[in-house]
């Protein structure tokens, strides 16, 4: 191939010139490198704590309504925590008015961070479910006890959820149901 000789008074650019540009074209690449990176970055954040909100959420769901049904006398919360597995909270209730009036029992159980629902109705076989996955096994983020509220004693119910550095905590008041007479 033959190269192009240059008329008279034609120029090519400079060797300044070709670096201005290689240099802004780097500056710019550069800054679009930072900008979908922090992007990246923030996507993955955010998704992280919105597990970390909905895992809380579901933990709350299923424990609320169990303490609800339970009578007061029936709520022991827990044994041991700190431990890989531990009860959390056990709950006991007996039907309102039926024909059998099956007695319930609920154990929650901390295990590896996943939280497990484990629901017997009359001594029966239980059915286990994991509730929720993430919580804190430490004592001090994950928690029952009873406490006195306004109209009588409550369960409170401290539950957090941590998905890579993101974590959510939530603090559920649930009063069981009053004793029947």
């Amino acid at each position: 191939m033959k190269m192009k000789k240059l008329k008279k008074g034609q120029r090519g650019f400079t060797l300044i010139e070709v670096l201005i540009v290689i240099t802004l074209t780097g500056l710019i690449a550069g800054g679009l490198t930072t900008t979908i990176m922090q992007v990246v970055t923030m996507s993955h954040r955010t998704a992280n704590r919105m597990t970390a909100v909905r895992q809380v959420q579901q933990a709350g769901f299923w424990v609320s309504p169990d303490v609800q049904m339970s009578q007061p006398d029936e709520v022991d919360t827990g044994n041991d925590p700190g431990t890989p597995e531990f009860e959390l909270l056990t709950l006991g209730w007996i039907e309102f008015e039926g024909a059998a009036n099956p007695t319930h029992e609920v154990i929650y159980t901390l295990e590896d961070g996943e939280l497990w629902r484990s629901h017997s109705v009359g001594g029966g076989v239980p059915t286990v479910i994991r509730v929720a996955e993430y919580i804190d096994s430490d004592p001090q983020k994950t928690k029952c006890e009873i406490v006195a509220g306004e109209l009588g004693d409550e369960l409170k119910f401290t539950v957090t959820a941590t998905v890579g550095e993101q974590s959510e905590t939530k603090i559920y008041r649930i009063k069981p149901r009053p004793e029947s007479s």
